[in-house]
């Protein structure tokens, strides 16, 4: 994929992860629509980019999420490729943390981004890429995140197969499987409190590797135990 003059849909563009990864494609001459929940931030990121569409969503509702890829994909002409970065995490013992949780990380986890991509895989043409962030937890799942490791398990389980019935189709499924970054993303958490964690990955360089991932037509996007950014172009 060639990234200069490619139409992408980040769906979490208002958050860190997402607004650095726009920032990034943006930079290497795509177009960006951006996809957020709270209005006010949304038209704040988008003065970074005169002329970029704006679409609304809310994780817990699919049907808007559906709505948002066909809604950017009307202004821009089409979508080359569609990213989620967004998510949630709770922390707590398996046998503390409530079902209420537990059904929200799989709504926000599972449930929004197969939407967007069920609404993509729809309309994007051949030579066109989505992608999701899992993280490491998706293979390894840790103690005291028991429902948030089987959220992004669940989502790597889907991307996996979605990717085995595009691929014919010419349409790449990319999963993003870092590890621990420094986004501020376990101070967010739901509920319960994160344990003491090592240092996070630097944000930047990592949506850096998304986009050369993107643009390299891989597959799987993983770190190392030392934080080195490894690009697989068939996932496993």
């Amino acid at each position: 994929m060639n990234l200069d003059g490619a139409r992408v849909l980040v769906a979490g563009a208002t958050g860190v992860l997402g607004g650095a990864l726009t920032t990034e494609l943006a930079g290497r001459g795509a177009h960006p629509a951006l996809a957020g929940r709270d209005p006010a931030r949304l038209a704040q990121a988008a003065t970074a980019y005169p002329g970029a569409p704006t679409v609304l969503f809310d994780a817990y509702d699919p049907a808007s999420c559906a709505r948002a890829v066909h809604g950017a994909a009307a202004t821009l002409g089409g979508l080359d490729a569609v990213v989620t970065a967004f998510g949630s995490v709770a922390f707590g013992r398996a046998s503390e943390v409530g079902d209420e949780v537990a059904e929200y990380l799989m709504a926000v986890n599972v449930l929004a981004p197969a939407a967007f991509f069920r609404a993509a895989l729809g309309i994007l043409p051949p030579g066109s890429v989505i992608v999701a962030f899992t993280g490491v937890v998706a293979e390894r799942p840790q103690p005291g995140m028991a429902d948030y490791s089987a959220s992004k398990a669940a989502l790597r389980a889907w991307l996996g197969a979605a990717r085995l019935e595009v691929r014919t189709a010419g349409i790449r499924v990319l999963e993003v499987r870092p590890g621990h970054l420094d986004t501020g993303f376990a101070d967010r958490a739901v509920a319960g409190t994160a344990p003491v964690m090592p240092t996070g990955g630097d944000p930047h360089q990592a949506v850096g590797a998304v986009a050369d991932a993107m643009e390299a037509d891989a597959e799987l996007l993983r770190t190392t135990p030392d934080g080195t950014f490894v690009v697989e172009r068939r996932a496993r």
